[in-house]
């Protein structure tokens, strides 16, 4: 975060700068190509994290390849463990400043590189999930799910707003408060929400129903780091939840599907946070909790 991402005491994200988009006519100029688009993550970013949900949900892994950076990152921006094998970069800020020289602001993972013109062609990460899902049909593996369907887009889209200012924005937006106003708004409307989605769960495995989608993804990572992070490093701390019947058995349920589980890293995820935000956490110390089991049986298929 940069302080210019704070305005009267709220947090306020800053603007993707990349945002076009890969299309599988080719209309964009980026044809939807396989071996042609490297993703850039960090497995401790839930923007990011998501985009690997569905590159393994979809079996998007020999179309789209990957690159990952280390958890900690300090004022360089994110480091790649060892330099990129692909692009040569040691930083993703490198990346950034070869695309647009005049670039400023944080470097953001998730992002997508064209190894074609060598450029980043986006880091927009509300579209890059749905751009895999929309664009990218032809390279989906056989019988993968409709996580877009086109009948409840829509919905899905309404929801998606709702989850993004209030949730996964949302904690955000009350971990980097600065006043104690900005702090309560965001955390009121925080818990607000997930009880109408823990009342949602009551009635549905899912989000829409029977079957993932996209509404599913977008939630997921920030239940997964919300007991282990959110809950005491951004004091959102009304309840935990595994304090939430269903939101819990739900966020089980997607854990145990290994789309979900197998991208989940929380050593990356605690040392990320607790390591690099030293405006809220100065010591650096990581908290060595909490004791839960998200193996547990879940009970969702009733």
């Amino acid at each position: 975060m940069s302080v210019q991402e704070v305005e009267e005491g709220r947090f306020v994200r800053q603007a993707n700068r990349f945002t076009e988009r890969i299309t599988a006519d080719g209309s964009s100029g980026l044809p939807a190509e396989p071996g042609r688009y490297r993703l850039f993550v960090s497995y401790a970013c839930p923007w990011a994290h998501r985009t690997l949900i569905v590159r393994r949900l979809l079996g998007l892994e020999d179309a789209i390849g990957v690159g990952i950076v280390d958890p900690i990152r300090d004022e360089r921006g994110w480091r790649f463990p060892d330099r990129d094998p692909v692009t040569g970069a040691v930083f993703l800020s490198e990346l950034y400043l070869s695309t647009d020289p005049a670039f400023q602001g944080r470097y953001t993972v998730p992002c997508v590189w064209d190894t074609e013109t060598e450029r980043l062609v986006t880091n927009d990460f509300p579209n890059i999930t749905t751009m895999f899902e929309t664009e990218f049909t032809a390279h989906h593996r056989p019988g993968a799910p409709d996580l877009y369907p086109e009948a409840l887009r829509p919905e899905i889209d309404e929801l998606n707003e709702l989850v993004y200012h209030t949730v996964n924005n949302g904690v955000y937006k009350a971990g980097f408060a600065t006043s104690q106003g900005a702090y309560e708004e965001a955390f009121d409307a925080l818990f607000d929400t997930l009880g109408r989605l823990e009342e949602r769960l009551s009635t549905r495995r899912y989000l829409f129903g029977d079957e993932i989608t996209e509404a599913d993804v977008r939630l997921y990572p920030t239940l997964a780091r919300f007991d282990a992070v959110y809950h005491g490093h951004f004091k959102c701390n009304l309840r935990r939840l595994a304090d939430f019947e269903n939101l819990w058995g739900y966020a089980r349920d997607l854990y145990s599907i290994p789309a979900f589980g197998e991208t989940t890293n929380f050593d990356h995820i605690k040392r990320h946070y607790y390591v690099t935000q030293r405006n809220i956490n100065p010591s650096g110390v990581v908290a060595k909790g909490p004791l839960v089991d998200w193996t547990a049986p879940h009970d969702r298929g009733r």
